[in-house]
């Protein structure tokens, strides 16, 4: 049985900030409309939505950066925006938070990336995309890798988080990974669909069930099916570790202890499920967040799969603090 006590927590968090967690990936504007629908139309016929409040949040590896800076930690996010009004509202945010705007990178003709949600008395009538999905430019990927060689004496943990919005090109994740393995730095994967197998020699990668079903093509059908799938993954990435996410089943951890394998179930967490917005970027955060400070993986997992429990139970995508985890996990382990 893990010794989680408050003692134990508090030394692994107030040891975190002693190097920046860096974040690579698609940052992104999330906009929240709420009103009223109350009438049609006379031009056409459609409901007419009245503006009562408008709110905006930090999404995509924005919000991984703000998970890690509410535990206590210091993040360092690297991203690309546009030349345009989201772009501010989205720089504004991070120094409203107190996070570090320098790693944005504006690339001209590029929209930031922004989701608007129209919200109705609790329903979600649509949602507004901006985005491009276009690779970033040569010079934008350059300038990436001069900012981390600016910074390498700093940096503790590299996370790369990909949402497929074009930021985490096949030639930029080659040259971060190789950054990283030149200056012993850990890197840990949250990936998704498209460049799934570019992610090689990291020290975690971070998958969830249907991520690992569709980059394999095949289905888990039992729980022999998730350590055989997750194993031969481990094989084709050559990854020091696996995190498998598995929802309401919580995680499993594959470890290679120099070439032993150790392989454990962690169960969720969770009382209630409210929302699953946002959980895999507070796992990947907490993660991070715990590595830093000196936890070991499996302890780093097993906090983060309580933090996990705690935002499913919030509407919406919303941070885990690190004093409200502390307090959580102390209580619910006595």
């Amino acid at each position: 049985m893990l010794s989680m006590d408050k003692n134990f927590l508090e030394k692994i968090f107030n040891s975190s900030d002693k190097n920046k967690i860096f974040i690579i990936g698609d940052v992104m504007l999330d906009r929240y409309l709420m009103g009223d629908v109350n009438r049609i139309s006379p031009e056409a016929p459609v409901q007419v939505f009245d503006i009562i409040s408008s709110d905006f949040r930090l999404g995509g590896a924005a919000n991984v950066s703000y998970n890690i800076r509410t535990l206590g930690a210091d993040p360092f996010l690297i991203g690309v925006i546009g030349d345009d009004n989201e772009g501010v509202l989205l720089r504004n945010a991070m120094n409203d938070l107190l996070i570090n705007t320098d790693g944005l990178i504006i690339e001209n003709g590029r929209p930031t990336t922004s989701k608007t949600r129209v919200i109705s008395d609790s329903h979600h009538l649509l949602r507004i995309d901006s985005e491009s999905k276009d690779d970033i430019s040569d010079d934008t990927v350059k300038n990436i890798i001069s900012l981390l060689e600016k910074h390498k004496d700093e940096t503790g943990i590299i996370i790369l988080q990909d949402y497929n919005k074009g930021v985490l090109t096949i030639d930029l994740i080659k040259k971060v990974i190789d950054f990283a393995i030149n200056n012993n730095i850990r890197v840990l994967v949250d990936p998704k669909f498209e460049h799934f197998f570019e992610f090689k020699n990291t020290y975690l990668f971070k998958p969830n069930r249907k991520e690992l079903e569709d980059a394999l093509g095949k289905k888990i059908k039992s729980q022999e099916d998730v350590e055989n799938f997750a194993l031969e993954l481990m094989q084709k990435l050559n990854s020091e570790n696996i995190i498998l996410t598995l929802g309401e089943e919580g995680m499993m951890i594959f470890e290679n202890h120099n070439g032993e394998l150790k392989k454990e179930k962690i169960p969720t967490k969770a009382r209630k499920v409210a929302d699953v917005s946002g959980a895999g970027d507070t796992v990947i955060s907490t993660i991070a967040v715990c590595l830093a400070g000196g936890a070991s993986l499996k302890d780093a997992a097993i906090i983060s799969n309580y933090a996990a429990g705690l935002v499913v139970e919030e509407v919406g995508i919303v941070p885990v603090y690190r004093d409200k985890l502390i307090d959580h996990i102390t209580k619910e382990r006595i």
